[in-house]
């Protein structure tokens, strides 16, 4: 837990549109030893002045993964309007205070140290900031750098031109705010000087959150959710996150001998694409927060389900997935991960936001805001409509798999709808065709969560016109590594650990 949480502060410094203390997140958490395994769920929430109706006459979208919802104006995708109230910081803290052995101060101390060297333009993350949502409904990025003054002056150069790969940012700033928190802990955060700043930033410019709801903000631990795939026993986490979604996919899928079929040919692509429409589905209808819509995960869990599904897709049947319009989405590249297992089997699986990044930074304070309330569907009376104190739906999906009583496989994935579709191929790589973590976070992947099927760019142009062949819009990614970026740990009979990074990030498996 040292480990992982010294490495989530790190990634909102080195990534800050990934992730930070202004974003939120989940894990889970597996220490054997000590008898734990539990999950831990720190989700932003819809502001206490939030109501269920207050967008839904400026409703005019969805993307085709059902990924952002559109309205005509995007204030719910830019500026302090999207913002949720942030659960990060409560939650790296809890995590730490809980089931860590090191002080706070130190554990910061390599992001405090990172902020104030500064960080270095990558090309991903450059990549992410000049991306044209131009057709698709979404604000730029850059545009969101350019929201506040602090992000005029850290991401742009004296001449307005956006910072290139290889230049350096500087946000002293934020150094400053992490510094406080490694100092005052959760409670500068959310009661003390630096909730003061951050509400009185919201009171002057149209913000809802306020200081009730930072104070009463409080991360909530649950049970995994459990399923199984080829013998394995596999833990998730529970609604509003993806691991419902991802062990209903993984139960329809088992009822297929994919290893039998060529990895990522035409027949593989087309259970894999049924299966994954059935999941989207079920998501769209039930998938949100269980403390405002019933969740039904026994039956959509159950074997009897998945065998429903599975008899479907083996009859030929072509699932539709209702969609409210379907803008050319780009791959949406926001969120980040860690993955930690260690010498005595304690396994972290990690995955933090900002959802999409709001564009807004409060004054003297460095880091950006999240901008959950773009994750809420504008339509009341729907599983991911909004209410006060709701935590949106999201796919985040820290996973484990287990051999016996310990975790033998730690996998997570950032990458907005993409996430739980990926996490699956990655995972059914390593049981059903026998590859390395490595291979199998960087095989080509698919995803289907409308009625079109979309492929990264090395599915071959043949098995694509194969698909295309029964009858199946198909669309073809620009990215050679698209849709989400699974990272996994995977603990081998002989106890050595390997591991996988999906190559389009700056992921990286590191021993120490």
């Amino acid at each position: 837990m040292d480990a992982a949480i010294a490495c989530a502060f790190a990634q909102g410094v080195v990534d800050p549109q990934m992730c930070g203390i202004g974003g939120f997140g989940a894990m889970q958490l597996c220490l054997p030893a000590q008898g734990v395994h539990t999950v831990l769920e720190f989700f932003a929430r819809a502001p206490l002045a939030a109501t269920e109706d207050m967008w839904e006459g400026r409703f005019i979208g969805q993307s085709r993964d059902g990924f952002v919802f559109l309205l005509d104006d995007q204030r719910n995708d830019i500026g302090y309007g999207a913002i949720g109230t942030p659960g990060n910081v409560a939650g790296y803290t809890e995590a730490l205070s809980r089931f860590g052995t090191m002080p706070l101060r130190a554990v910061m101390a390599p992001a405090i140290a990172q902020a104030h060297q500064g960080v270095m333009v990558r090309p991903y993350m450059h990549y992410y900031w000049a991306l044209d949502h131009g057709g698709d409904g979404q604000v730029n990025v850059a545009d969101k750098l350019r929201f506040s003054e602090t992000g005029r002056q850290v991401y742009f150069h004296a001449d307005g031109r956006m910072k290139r790969p290889g230049d350096t940012l500087r946000n002293p700033e934020m150094a400053r705010t992490l510094e406080r928190i490694a100092e005052g802990g959760a409670e500068a955060f959310y009661r003390g000087d630096i909730a003061r700043e951050m509400v009185a930033d919201m009171a002057a410019r149209g913000g809802l959150i306020t200081a009730g709801d930072l104070a009463a903000y409080r991360v909530r631990e649950k049970a995994p959710v459990w399923g199984s795939y080829r013998g394995r026993r596999i833990a998730s986490n529970p609604p509003p996150a993806g691991g419902g979604s991802l062990i209903e996919l993984l139960h329809i899928l088992e009822h297929f001998d994919l290893a039998s079929l060529p990895h990522n040919g035409p027949e593989h692509l087309r259970i894999l694409a049924e299966a994954m429409k059935w999941m989207t589905i079920d998501k769209d209808r039930h998938m949100g927060d269980p403390d405002f819509v019933d969740v039904p995960l026994d039956r959509l869990l159950s074997a009897g389900y998945a065998a429903e599904i599975a008899a479907r897709i083996k009859a030929g049947e072509v699932a539709h997935v209702p969609r409210a319009g379907e803008p050319a989405a780009k791959d949406p590249p926001d969120t980040t991960v860690v993955c930690v297992i260690d010498g005595a089997g304690n396994a972290v699986s990690l995955t933090h936001t900002l959802g999409i990044p709001s564009g807004v930074i409060t004054p003297g304070l460095g880091f950006m805001y999240n901008g959950c309330m773009s994750g809420f569907d504008p339509r009341p009376g729907r599983a991911a409509s909004i209410a006060p104190c709701k935590s949106r739906g999201s796919a985040m999906a820290p996973t484990l798999v287990f051999e016996g009583e310990h975790p033998a496989i730690v996998l997570s994935a950032p990458g907005g709808t993409y996430i739980v579709p990926a996490i699956a191929q990655a995972l059914m790589n390593v049981l059903d065709f026998g590859m390395s973590m490595a291979e199998a976070v960087a095989a080509p992947r698919i995803v289907a969560l409308s009625d079109t099927i979309d492929v990264a760019n090395r599915i071959p142009q043949g098995v694509a016109r194969a698909l295309e062949g029964m009858g199946y819009p198909v669309a073809r990614s620009y990215q050679s590594y698209a849709f989400g970026a699974p990272h996994g740990l995977r603990r081998l009979p002989d106890g050595r650990i390997e591991g996988g990074a999906d190559p389009q990030r700056d992921g990286m498996a590191l021993a120490a």
